[in-house]
């Protein structure tokens, strides 16, 4: 879908631990460049790391940028970097979630933070423990899409009269309580839901993904503009409420004319991947070829 050609610039707008930018490097080799954005800096040095180990002797040039995805466009508009193609890996990183200390999962008991941006002001434990029970629902119904969203709400706001809601082991519990029986038989955790709606709502994933989305649909060629005449974006969704958001986008950039999708359908992971990467099960990839020949 991206097509990388010798001397392009890369942007990945989701660095995590740069699988993807990794691969990318050796097709746009010495002349080419490799933009790294990410909101975890830990993860930004590490997947620097993985793209010089893969470029090797004709290593791209390698920019690194720490920030939310939303402001990527503006940042590399005020540096003069057009993007040749972009991918957006949207939601967490497998390191990430298999950290305890994020809050990201129940699998393993951790405080329950869920920021991906540790500079960001509110956790998870704070809006379980501090807002009103209608807004707990309409964020658990809303981004969560937990069709029970009311009955899980009351029943937090009154366990976190007893105590406090501070880690995941208990907020699972909680929702646990309310849910066992009540949906019949799932291959998903009752908690998944619920887990989901509060991480969408701190980090607010969808506000970030609607800005990056409006920043494609601008298209390429205007002063300042971000993306290259003929430039080749990617998005990869975990689930509907993304993949949504995403489909819309990039069928306006068609209507616009502004745009080309690549995918009628979203690319998926056949059988032989979702077996050795069972996280690659609700990955949904579209792309659009912004600007430039269109139909070539």
């Amino acid at each position: 879908m991206l097509s990388p050609r010798e001397g392009e610039t890369y942007v990945d707008c989701t660095a995590g631990l740069g699988g993807h930018a990794s691969l990318v490097a050796p097709l746009v080799g010495a002349s080419g460049r490799i933009v790294l954005n990410d909101v975890d800096d830990g993860n930004l040095g590490k997947a620097a790391e993985a793209v010089r180990r893969t470029g090797g002797e004709h290593c791209p040039e390698i920019v690194t940028i720490r920030g939310n995805f939303a402001e990527l466009p503006r940042t590399l508009g005020e540096r003069g970097i057009r993007a040749d193609m972009a991918l957006a890996d949207l939601g967490f990183s497998s390191n990430q979630v298999d950290d305890p200390a994020r809050g990201l999962s129940f699998r393993l008991d951790g405080p329950l933070d869920m920021r991906l941006d540790p500079g960001l002001k509110l956790s998870a434990a704070d809006l379980v423990n501090g807002l009103p029970e209608a807004e707990l629902a309409r964020i658990l119904r809303d981004y969560g899409e937990e069709r029970h969203a009311g009955l899980v709400a009351r029943k937090l706001v009154q366990a976190r009269k007893e105590t406090p809601i501070l880690t995941t082991a208990r907020l699972a519990e909680v929702v646990r309580s309310v849910l066992s029986g009540r949906s019949g038989p799932s291959p998903i955790d009752p908690a998944t839901r619920s887990f989901q709606g509060l991480r969408i709502a701190v980090n607010d994933e969808l506000g970030s993904l609607q800005a990056l989305l409006a920043a494609i649909l601008r298209g390429a060629g205007a002063p300042g503009s971000w993306l290259s005449a003929g430039a080749r974006v990617a998005i990869i969704s975990f689930h509907s409420l993304e993949d949504r958001l995403v489909k819309r986008a990039l069928e306006e950039t068609a209507s616009r004319g502004v745009g080309e999708v690549l995918t009628r359908s979203p690319a998926m992971a056949d059988e032989p991947e979702q077996r050795t990467n069972p996280r690659s099960r609700s990955a949904k990839l579209r792309a659009v070829r912004i600007g430039g020949a269109l139909g070539t």
